[in-house]
C-alpha cells in the first residue's frame, strides 16, 4: 500500500508502527482499495503505510496517538465479528478524541480491555458510534425516564428501540410500548384510504424499521400479536397507566402541552420512559401555540430520576451529508 503523504498539521513530526498478530484480519482492517485507512487519513491528517502486519504512521503525536488508539478498537471490532465501514471508523475516531469523559470510553476503547458499551439484541449488537451515544445507553439504564434531544439521524430512537428490545428479551420489562404523534401533513387522515390502522401505520413506519432490525420478523409479529409490543399513535395512551413497560414516544416535538402532559402522567411501576425529538423540527399546526417537547424540558430539567441526553449534528450517524445538511440548517435558525 502506498500513497501521496498526507500534510500534517502544524507541531513536531512523530512516527509509530502498530503491529497486528493476525494477518488475515488487516483486509477487512484497511477495507475495499484501503478506503478505512484513507479515511483515517483524510480525517487526522495522518500517513499511513503498511507492509505485511505492521502499519506505520506519520503526523504530529497527537495524530499518531489518536490513529493508533482507532486502530486497536477496530482491529478488536474486527476479533468481535463486528463489520468495519467508514462510518464506523469516523465514529471510532470521534470516540478517540474524547478520552476524558469519564466512564464513557469503555476500558476497552481505553486498553484496558474488558467489556465495551453495547446493547445486544436477537439480530445485532449495537455500540455507540460517538460520545453522546455512549452517554445515553447509560442514561437509559441509569434513569426511569430519558429525554433524547437532537436532529435526525443521531440514532435517539433506534438505541432507545435496541435497549427496550433487549429488556423485554431478559424479561427485565413485560411490554414494548411505542408511541408517535401522527401529525398531519398537507392530507387529512379521514381522506386516506384504509381502516384507521392502515391510516395510521405510515406515520408509525420508523418504529416498525428499528423493530425489525432488533428482532427476527416473526418474534416481532407474534409479540405484537400477544400484546406484548404495541405500536400506536399517542391518542391511544388517554386513560392508561404503563407499568412493566418500556415506553418510548417518537417525534415528541409534534405533541402540544395538554398531550405530553398525558402521555407522562401514564408512567407505572417498573417502568421505563423514552421521549425522542428534535426541537428545532416542529411540524404542529399554525394554530398550536408551543411544542409539548419544548414545555416538558422546561418543567422538569434537573428533576430527580428524569434525564436529558442531548445531540447535535456531529453526531448524525447516516450518511456525512447528513450532518451537513443539519448544520446548514441550524446555521440559519432552524427550520420552524
Amino acid at each position: 500500500m502506498s500513497r501521496k503523504p498526507v500534510p500534517a498539521q502544524a507541531g513536531e513530526r512523530s512516527r509509530a508502527e502498530v503491529l497486528f498478530d493476525r494477518p488475515q484480519a488487516l483486509a477487512q482492517l484497511f477495507g475495499q482499495y484501503d478506503q478505512n485507512l484513507v479515511a483515517l487519513e483524510n480525517r487526522l491528517g495522518v500517513y499511513i503505510t503498511a507492509r505485511g502486519n505492521r502499519i506505520g504512521l506519520e503526523g504530529t503525536a497527537e495524530q499518531v496517538a489518536i490513529a493508533r488508539d482507532v486502530l486497536h478498537d477496530l482491529y478488536r471490532r474486527i476479533e468481535r465479528g463486528e463489520q468495519i465501514d467508514t462510518g464506523l471508523v469516523d465514529a471510532a475516531i470521534a470516540m478517540a478524541n474524547e478520552p476524558t469523559l469519564d466512564g464513557i470510553v469503555s476500558a476497552e476503547a481505553q486498553g484496558r480491555g474488558g467489556p465495551g458499551i453495547m446493547i445486544r439484541t436477537r439480530k445485532k449488537t449495537i455500540v455507540p458510534r460517538t460520545p453522546a451515544q455512549a452517554h445515553y445507553m447509560r442514561e437509559l439504564v441509569a434513569n426511569d425516564m430519558i429525554f433524547a434531544l437532537g436532529p435526525a439521524g443521531t440514532g435517539k430512537t433506534y438505541i432507545a428501540v435496541a435497549q427496550a428490545v433487549a429488556q423485554l428479551i431478559t424479561g427485565s420489562v413485560q411490554r414494548l410500548i411505542l408511541s408517535r404523534p401522527a401529525v398531519e401533513a398537507g392530507e387529512k387522515l379521514g381522506f386516506l384510504p384504509g381502516d384507521m390502522k392502515e391510516k395510521v401505520d405510515p406515520y408509525l413506519r420508523p418504529l416498525y424499521d428499528a423493530l425489525y432490525d432488533c428482532l427476527p420478523a416473526e418474534q416481532v409479529e407474534r409479540r405484537i400479536a400477544s400484546g406484548e409490543i404495541e405500536v400506536a399513535p399517542i391518542a391511544f395512551m388517554r386513560g392508561r397507566t404503563l407499568a412493566d413497560a418500556f415506553v418510548i414516544l417518537d417525534e415528541a416535538q409534534n405533541t402540544t402541552p395538554a398531550q405530553m402532559k398525558m402521555f407522562l402522567t401514564r408512567f407505572g411501576q417498573n417502568s421505563r420512559m423514552v421521549i425522542c425529538g428534535d426541537p428545532n423540527q416542529v411540524d404542529l399546526p399554525g394554530g398550536v401555540a408551543a411544542s409539548g417537547l419544548a414545555d416538558a424540558v422546561r418543567r422538569l430539567e434537573g428533576v430527580e430520576s428524569i434525564a436529558m441526553s442531548r445531540f447535535t449534528a456531529a453526531d448524525v450517524v447516516r450518511h456525512p451529508i447528513v450532518g451537513r445538511i443539519v448544520e446548514a440548517y441550524e446555521g440559519v435558525g432552524g427550520t420552524g
